[in-house]
């Protein structure tokens, strides 16, 4: 799994401006997941334990177009096509999730890994959902 890209794996977009546009269409949230994929233990097992989950990514995405931008030590490329995106969301430790409305306007963030399973990962989303609505 260390190494493999979301973009190989169901479900996960690597185009955050694709996501936004898509978001806007079906008036979804958008989940960014920040990640160190090759060398951020956290970040790896989130991966494997989480994201990577056909059970996750399908409840995911009932509401959320979700958003992978990968920080790997291994692909300088990749690395820099998605640096300006950690420096506009002031991105300071990893595996950050920030999740943004249809519009693009965050609502919430949080470490990926303070919710280490699929169910907990799940609830917390729901719950941001549910507070986002009230606000």
């Amino acid at each position: 799994m260390i190494g493999v890209s979301f973009a190989e794996l169901e479900g996960w977009s690597t185009d955050l401006e694709k996501a936004l546009e898509q978001a806007k269409k079906e008036k979804k949230a958008v989940l960014v997941e920040f990640t160190g994929s090759d060398w951020c233990p956290p970040c790896i097992a989130m991966r494997k334990n989480v994201f990577s989950q056909k059970e996750f990514v399908k409840a995911a995405s009932k509401d959320f177009i979700l958003v992978e931008l990968d920080f790997p030590r291994g692909d300088q490329e990749v690395k820099k096509k998605n640096d300006p995106y950690a420096k506009q969301y002031k991105i300071e430790g990893f595996p950050t999730v920030i999740l943004l409305d249809h519009e693009g306007k965050e609502f919430t963030r949080f470490f990926a890994s303070e919710h280490p399973t699929t169910e907990k990962f799940l609830a917390h989303l729901k719950a941001a959902l549910e507070k986002k609505d009230l606000d």
